[in-house]
């Protein structure tokens, strides 16, 4: 103790020694000390210099009190003296205090505290078995351990992040230790683990995965509904970062919180009074992170099915109502009012339902408004925040996307039969704000007019309709007319400083208007002073913030040209291309039209589809027409620098590729017929196959069956046993087969069908005799009387294979007819021999058959009698066994009620006064007996 008074500034008699050397005296003192105390009081003087002295207890202890942590882990307090000292060493959130006097030595050991920091953590974390042993010291419960370590693995993963986070990856449970600090019911634990998690989660994906499969997502929304929501403190906005650092670019955790039905839960975050006054700042830091939780889920950069998914859940669960309530509620925050404007436009881009659902919100005014006419009022109106300007046209966009019934009602609210002149509608707003004396008012009006036309010919057409009545006792011109007219006019003005911003919107108007509408075009060329203006604004020197506008003019020409159907004489796609090449020139039409693309805001803007300009005056580009302008530049390159014969060759390839692609279609037709009816064939011809193997393996089964029956009736017939051995012999072996006795029923039935079919082919053989009998007799007959036979049929009068017919004249007579005739006697007698055998054969098998029938009569005849035999006998048993149980039952009751008699008598005896022995005293008796004997027997 006396050195450690020596150190920390006790009296001493020689001269005061520097920081470096009580440094250097501490850690010999750590590396040699016995003693715990001893130890645990030099790593407290350390903790204590660490601040002041952070340079030379950085570069002398660290290694000390790293073999601390690994060696003295049972005693807590000098591993927390140990964290805190490494803690004060590597964070940069120290505040060193400085003393009032300083040496030029300890000035010079100054250096950045950045430096250090980062110096430090890199010399710690070069052995990977560091960040192991801290990770490991997380699982101690005690808080003078777990505190610091917390702490100072958070100041690691501030100064060296991505290196930290390769070893806490490999590390095992290494994600899961930090997870485990959610639960600690120290609230400080709980807090600054939040903060570990924040920095552990930054840009790396594959920790992101971990932290939200270690349940995550569940535990943070709990801590925020515990700590009040929106109305909560500094911790509710510490879990709100933690899960922005999550799903910010995470398709698969935004999925895990999808599926995990925590889009539900985030719908109680946003219920807000009626009188929405007096919000404090953490509140509203609060709702605008939680704001941009639900962005990030619904955002455009995200997967498409992702998106709309979550868009759907937002529906289903009521999230979106919720955010339209806001939207309408008076007195929120403008920062949050415009946060949430563009929260619901994100809700709804592309989702047909939330769309449908947004146009049907009416705002609480008297009368009730639609909600996109009340924020169209803001868009329009120069006196509202930009930022909340920007969001309105984001949300308008939005609610167009791909939206084709919405885009039919916004055009509808300007045709003249849909004019309501006692309210305000869409239309009039956009009307309004295109021809006010507002630029940025210009270019939002102009821009959400050309969204509601974006990809939707109908509706271009349907635009062509409107006339707008520009001063009284003028004819009323068309909206495209009064377009034109505004950009002629503000080129007249644009030598007194008229704004770009306003041209450049009516162009981006005129251009997503004409594209692919060729009756636009038409409409557009058919003013004669239309195709002059554009030519002169394209030819002329102007300066560099015109150079945009001559470029949007030169598309406009372009999409003329292309969309051209040569419907005006003098304005089909030729002439417009002589009179480009004549007034212009093709090289500086096509160096105009390029310089869109290479504007700086044309690159800002095509990046995403939310409109994020810091001043009115950048707001020059829209991201939907960046996106055409890259299609139709091509386009209009190539149109512009072919010829007429170009074209014609061109018109024809094109006829032939029709042709062609129509005979190919013809044959896709015809290949998809052919394959559809195959299929159904291969299905057919799989299903008959089945069918024919069932039936093959079921026939097999019946043949091997039978073939079992013949085998074992024949041994039976060999061995010549009698009729009922042979019976149920029969019997025994059906039903090891698998076949019921009725089997012999059908055996015989069989054979009666096989005995009918021998009779008649027996019958037929007898008839066939007689019919060859009679013909040999006939020619017996012909050969006496010498005359030969005219035709030998049959008796159905058919000529038969024994004879031929002979003509009558051929032989008349002589030897060669009489041996001719003989040698036909005797084939024929001898064919009559054969069939003789034949059927005395056939007649055996019938003899043989009937004799079996008769056999098998008989033993079904015996099979009956036994059946009928066994039938009487089981009646006749079953007819004992109840006399039986009837006699059995009878006696019961008689021995109960000699029971019952018995019990009474004993009952008067003993009241008599005589002795009665009851049968469990005589059992016992005889077991004495029986005991005495056996004794006596030993």
């Amino acid at each position: 103790m006396n050195f450690l008074r020596g150190v920390m500034g006790g009296q001493s008699a020689g001269p005061p020694t520097s920081g470096a050397e009580t440094v250097q005296k501490l850690c010999d003192r750590v590396a040699s000390s016995t003693l715990l105390d001893d130890r645990r009081d030099a790593v407290r003087a350390l903790k204590a210099l660490s601040k002041k002295y952070r340079l030379e207890v950085g570069s002398q202890a660290m290694e000390h009190l790293i073999n601390v942590l690994q060696t003295d882990r049972s005693d807590s307090e000098i591993i927390g003296f140990a964290l805190d000292t490494l803690c004060n060493l590597i964070s940069n959130d120290v505040e060193e205090e400085e003393p009032a006097d300083e040496s030029e030595e300890e000035n010079a050991h100054k250096t950045n505290s950045d430096d250090l920091a980062g110096q430090f953590t890199e010399i710690f974390i070069k052995q990977q078995e560091n960040l192991t042993l801290l990770l490991s010291l997380l699982e101690e419960f005690d808080f003078h351990v777990r505190w610091p370590a917390l702490k100072l693995l958070t100041a690691l993963l501030k100064n060296q992040g991505p290196q930290v986070q390769q070893i806490i990856l490999v590390s095992p449970r290494g994600v899961s230790r930090m997870m485990d600090l959610l639960a600690d019911s120290r609230e400080v634990i709980r807090n600054d683990g939040l903060l570990l998690l924040q920095q552990l989660t930054k840009a790396n994906a594959a920790i992101q995965k971990i932290v939200a499969f270690e349940n995550a997502f569940e535990r943070l929304l709990d801590i925020i509904t515990e700590e009040g929501m929106s109305d909560g403190g500094i911790v509710v906005e510490d879990c709100l970062l933690l899960l922005l650092n999550l799903m910010k670019n995470n398709s698969s955790n935004q999925n895990f919180f999808k599926e995990g039905s925590y889009i539900q839960r985030m719908k109680p975050w946003f219920e807000v009074a009626e009188d929405n006054s007096g919000w404090s700042a953490q509140k509203v830091t609060n709702l605008h992170l939680m704001l941009q939780l639900v962005r990030v889920l619904v955002s455009p950069v995200n997967p498409p099915g992702a998106t709309s998914s979550c868009q759907k859940s937002a529906f289903q669960c009521g999230l979106l109502q919720q955010l339209c309530t806001i939207l309408m509620a008076t007195g929120v925050p403008a920062d949050i009012l415009t946060e949430t404007i563009n929260t619901v436009s994100e809700v709804i881009r592309g989702s047909q339902i939330n769309q449908d659902y947004f146009a049907s919100v009416n705002a609480p005014s008297n009368p009730p408004r639609p909600a996109i006419v009340v924020l169209l009022m803001s868009m329009v109106n120069e006196r509202q925040p930009f930022v909340l300007r920007c969001a309105v046209l984001y949300c308008f966009q939005c609610f167009l996307y791909k939206n084709q019934k919405g885009q039919a009602e916004i055009v509808t609210t300007l045709l003249p039969a849909t004019i309501d002149a006692n309210s305000i509608s869409a239309g009039q707003l956009l009307c309004g704000g295109l021809f006010s004396t507002d630029s940025l008012s210009n270019w939002c009006a102009a821009v959400a007019l050309a969204h509601a036309l974006q990809d939707n010919s109908l509706q271009k057409e349907q635009l062509l309709r409107v006339q707008l009545a520009t001063s009284l006792g003028n004819p009323p011109v068309s909206l495209l007319q009064q377009c034109t007219n505004i950009l002629s006019q503000g080129d007249k003005i644009n030598r007194r400083g008229s704004k770009v911003q306003t041209r450049v919107g009516l162009l981006m108007l005129l251009s997503t208007w004409m594209t692919n509408c060729p009756i636009a075009v038409t409409h557009f060329l058919h003013n004669q002073t239309n195709v002059p203006f554009l030519t002169a604004q394209i030819s002329e020197n102007l300066g560099e913030e015109e150079q945009l506008v001559q470029g949007l003019c030169a598309l406009l020409l372009g999409i003329c040209i292309y969309y051209n159907e040569n419907s005006l004489e003098n304005y089909t796609k030729e002439k417009l291309k002589q009179l480009i090449e004549k007034r212009i020139g093709k090289e500086i039409f096509i160096e105009k039209l390029a310089y869109i693309s290479k504007h700086e805001l044309y690159s800002r803007a095509g990046q995403k589809p939310q409109p994020s300009y810091s001043s009115p005056e950048q707001m020059l580009f829209d991201h939907e027409f960046t996106k055409l302008v890259k299609e139709l530049e091509v386009l209009i390159t190539k149109a512009v620098q072919k010829s007429s014969e170009d074209e014609k060759k061109e018109e024809e390839v094109k006829k032939s590729l029709e042709q062609h692609d129509s005979i190919v279609n013809q044959y896709k037709e015809l290949i998809r017929e052919q394959d559809m009816q195959l299929n159904e064939l291969k299905k057919q011809v799989t299903t008959l196959t089945n069918q024919n193997e069932q039936s093959q393996t079921t026939i097999t089964q019946q043949t091997s069956q039978i073939q079992q029956l013949r085998d074992q009736y024949n041994l039976l017939k060999v061995q010549g046993k009698p009729l009922e051995s042979q019976h149920h012999i029969h019997n025994e072996a059906a039903q090891i087969n698998g076949i019921q006795p009725k089997a012999d029923a059908e055996e015989i039935g069989r054979l009666r069908e096989e005995i009918e079919k021998l009779k008649k082919q027996h019958d037929l053989l007898e008839g066939q005799l007689a019919e060859k009998e009679s013909i040999i007799d006939k020619l017996r007959t012909n050969q006496t009387t010498g005359n030969t036979a005219e035709v030998c049929t049959g008796a159905a009068g058919e000529q038969t294979e024994l004879c031929k017919p002979v003509a009558v004249g051929e032989a008349a007579s002589g030897d060669n007819d009489s041996a001719s005739a003989l040698m036909k006697i005797s084939q024929l007698e001898s064919r009559l021999a054969a069939l003789d055998d034949e059927n005395q054969k056939l007649k055996d098998q019938v003899q043989l058959l009937t004799d079996e029938q008769k056999t098998l009569n008989q033993q079904l005849a015996s099979t009956n009698s036994t059946i009928a035999i066994l039938e009487t006998d089981k009646r006749k048993l079953q007819q004992e066994v109840t006399e039986s149980k009837k006699e059995q039952d009878d006696l019961l009751v008689l021995l109960a009620d000699q029971d019952q008699k018995i019990f009474g008598f004993k009952n008067k005896l003993k009241e008599l006064g005589e002795p009665v022995e009851d049968e469990d005293d005589l059992e016992s008796a005889d077991q004495e007996d029986d005991d005495d004997d056996d004794d006596e027997l030993s």
